[in-house]
């Protein structure tokens, strides 16, 4: 079995970077449209919050890939 993080093969920090990036976006926006129907101004906010925060985590994360 072959661990993600090892020495000299670090792809798992990269996968954990971008789980970090888009995961709680992607949670964010599937919540929206699950919502949507019910509550438009509610799922909107959802939808809003979900465009920051891919916006913000870019910049981090993107900062500290390079």
């Amino acid at each position: 079995m072959k661990l993600l993080i090892e020495p000299g093969n670090l792809d798992g920090i990269l996968v954990l970077i971008i789980a970090i990036m888009f995961g709680p976006a992607i949670l964010l926006a599937i919540i929206g449209f699950a919502v949507l129907k019910k509550n438009k101004k509610a799922a909107k906010v959802l939808f809003i919050l979900a465009a920051v925060y891919v916006i913000i985590s870019l910049g981090i994360c993107g900062s500290m890939m390079m």
